[in-house]
């Protein structure tokens, strides 16, 4: 079957104005597309990066967040004594029992926002040594003293190393700022544990519990041992990588949904002007359908050509829209995570499965908004057709 392609690209170049403005309108839903997608992603990327793969996380069964757990000291005892626990040098197995708890603090722009002040024992550079103080020093574990993520300080008044934050009927000194490579971290606020515990009048009770395996590939044996001892059934042990990724399950789900929605709403108004920009082509361009069935295209071969240059300009858009929106990975951007009631910053992310879907989008768009223009100009009549209508 021949298809006079040549055809096709000549005319994109006759037709500039309309080409134009119907790639523009496709971009545009692309790039709302890939903006939905892309912070989705970057919700969960953000989490899960905050894990580690060698910790291990233990939280109350059925808790929707760190906040709504509870585990009191005799099982905190207990889970210390199973296997399979990393130790340091002296014996000291490497275990964070940590209270978690969520303040209020003051926007730099205006307004108020929750932040997740974290309770960690002194053994802290053991369990994630990957955390960096950029500015500052840790805090002492003798006193009320606290550490902030750069994202907090960089959001908040009141964050910054010399401040003082007033919660739990106390003062408590930021004597540093740390990173932990974008992960969910640098949206908190870390003190010692014992100190935060007092502060609330809580006892030896903690959160949750965070502590390192000896071997990465001893969690299956660690977990089958946490199963089979009857006085840990109310609790559940995971991976921490894992536990952060289930708290970007609710956000990140909503963030697309919603997002979808929209974009499909605007993607309406993409397949109409596609739609238009081709009948209008075929009406500009009977004579040339004609002359073409007469030199002895077939219709199918008409047909494919419409659908084809469609498909095309909405090809084009896309590359257009995902090239914008792929400097929206310079963005940090911060909403409240449904899970902790915190406000959690994140950035932006691309992958290649959004690429791949943000072409799928648009190859849609450019089928449905080309797909019946190409059809009228199939059926066009040869004769009527090179009278010119």
């Amino acid at each position: 079957m021949a298809v006079p392609f040549k055809y096709m690209i000549k005319n994109f170049r006759t037709r500039k104005l309309t080409t134009i403005i119907t790639i523009s309108g496709i971009s545009l839903v692309v790039f709302v597309f890939a903006a939905v997608l892309m912070m989705a992603y970057g919700v969960q990327k953000t989490l899960i990066s905050t894990g580690s793969p060698d910790n291990v996380k233990v939280q109350r069964k059925s808790s929707t967040g760190e906040i709504s757990s509870i585990i009191d000291g005799d099982t905190q005892n207990i889970i210390k004594s199973l296997t399979h626990i990393a130790k340091k040098p002296d014996g000291t197995p490497i275990f964070s029992a940590e209270p978690v708890v969520v303040i209020n603090l003051k926007i730099k722009t205006g307004g108020v926002s929750n932040i997740t002040v974290r309770g960690v024992s002194p053994i802290i550079k053991d369990l994630r040594p990957q955390v960096k103080i950029d500015e500052g020093r840790m805090f002492n574990p003798s006193l009320r003293e606290l550490i902030v993520g750069k994202s907090v300080a960089n959001k908040f008044d009141g964050a910054q190393v010399g401040s003082k934050v007033k919660f739990a009927g106390d003062f408590w000194s930021v004597v540093g700022i740390f990173e932990d490579n974008g992960s969910g971290f640098e949206s908190e606020m870390w003190g010692d544990a014992s100190q935060l515990l007092n502060a609330f009048n809580r006892g030896n009770t903690a959160s949750t519990i965070t502590l390192k395996l000896d071997d990465t590939n001893n969690f299956d044996r660690f977990k089958t041992e946490f199963a089979a001892d009857k006085r840990l059934q109310q609790f559940e042990v995971m991976s921490e990588q894992h536990f952060f990724e289930m708290q970007s399950e609710i956000l990140a789900t909503f963030i697309r949904i919603l997002g979808t929605f929209i974009t499909i709403i605007f993607s309406f108004g993409a397949i109409i002007g596609a739609a238009i920009t081709m009948y209008a082509a075929v009406s500009n361009r009977t004579i040339e359908i004609g002359t073409m069935r007469a030199l002895g295209f077939s219709r199918r071969s008409v047909l494919t050509v419409f659908v084809t240059e469609a498909l095309l300009i909405s090809l084009i858009g896309a590359a257009v829209g995902l090239f914008f929106a792929s400097f929206l990975q310079f963005l940090t951007i911060s909403t409240l995570n449904w899970n902790s009631f915190a406000d959690l910053s994140f950035s932006f992310a691309l992958n290649s499965s959004i690429i791949i879907s943000c072409i799928v989008f648009a190859a849609v768009m450019g089928i449905f908004g080309g797909f019946f223009p190409a059809i009228r100009a199939a059926r066009l009549n040869i004769v009527t057709a090179l009278r010119g209508g």
